[in-house]
């Protein structure tokens, strides 16, 4: 590894080549904490820190997101937090809203500022999981000497951005480890665990949006977990996840003016005359299967007589 002194170095000659931005995210990264951020690698720098009021308002501003990723973060850190890792929730400006660590690495992690209240964007302590991630809106893993400060490249971290229903970034969720041994393989196997963690939390989200809403998988060549579309009683498109907006190339303008599922999902269509015929063929399909076949039965939910039940059921071809 190298020395404090060496690294800092490096990024300085690094980051001004414009080719390797280009060309590198970690490199861009680089860049924008020195230019946006106007931070130098070789601070001695601790990540900002909330006061208690400020903490206060972010958890009390971010309730329903703690509230809603608790039970992924217990199952994560029960899997993952004896291997010497610490857990964070972030919010979408990085302040740590919640954590998981062991008590016997507590004093290690507290020292480098993986402790909740401190804030965690690339502007309070330059290139690092959470902050990247953010900035980036993608998963990221920063691998010791990719981190900015000279004073975190014993650090290695591995985050995923999660997002809300209209599919905008809202929270981050960072595993971090300061294990010498935690190798590229150790830190692939940590990027896929926030990840999957992530994408259930994204849909439990999307779920609590759209409590009265039937939720349909996207399969379109992506992670169905994370490819939702909410559709009301009139197979009309209510929301959509990231991914099933990228799938499927929907925008909130399209989602607000009301698209039909079928068509979202570009479902084979009938002539546009037969759409009422297949509407009252469902519903008297939906109807007949809650009575079990009984005709009379679901002639009397219908308000119809039972020959007009027979009927409609003739000409729809339901006998």
């Amino acid at each position: 590894m190298s020395t404090d002194t060496e690294h800092a170095d490096r990024v300085h000659a690094i980051a001004q080549q414009k080719s390797a931005a280009a060309s590198s995210p970690i490199v861009a990264s680089w860049r924008r904490c020195m230019e946006m951020h106007h931070l130098a690698p070789e601070e001695a720098r601790k990540p900002w820190r909330l006061t208690d009021a400020e903490f206060r308002e972010a958890t009390d501003r971010s309730a329903w997101l703690v509230d809603e990723t608790r039970d992924e973060l217990d199952r994560l850190f029960a899997t993952l937090g004896k291997g010497g890792c610490c857990l964070l929730l972030t919010d979408a400006d990085g302040v740590a809203l919640d954590r998981r660590g062991a008590a016997g690495d507590d004093k290690d992690f507290r020292g480098l500022g993986l402790w909740s209240g401190t804030v965690w964007s690339e502007a309070s302590v330059g290139t690092n999981g959470i902050g990247t991630a953010l900035a980036d809106e993608r998963p990221v893993v920063i691998f010791r000497d990719q981190h900015f400060l000279s004073s975190n490249i014993r650090l290695s971290c591995a985050t995923a951005p999660v997002r809300d229903h209209r599919g905008r970034v809202t929270a981050a969720i960072d595993i971090s480890t300061c294990r010498e041994d935690a190798g590229e393989m150790t830190m692939a196997i940590l990027s896929q665990a926030v990840r999957d963690a992530a994408s259930r939390i994204e849909a439990n989200l999307f779920r609590r949006a759209f409590p009265g809403a039937r939720i349909v998988m996207v399969q379109a060549g992506v992670n169905p977990v994370s490819a939702l579309l909410a559709v009301d009683q009139d197979d009309l498109v209510l929301g959509a996840t990231r991914a099933a907006r990228l799938a499927l190339k929907l925008d909130d303008q399209m989602i607000s003016q009301g698209i039909p599922a079928a068509d979202a999902l570009h479902e084979s269509r009938h002539e546009q005359h037969t759409d009422l015929l297949e509407a009252e063929r469902a519903a008297l399909r939906r109807v007949l299967s809650r009575t079990n076949g009984n005709v009379s039965q679901a002639a009397g939910l219908l308000n119809i007589s039972r020959a007009t039940m027979h009927r409609k059921m003739k000409k729809l071809a339901l006998h």
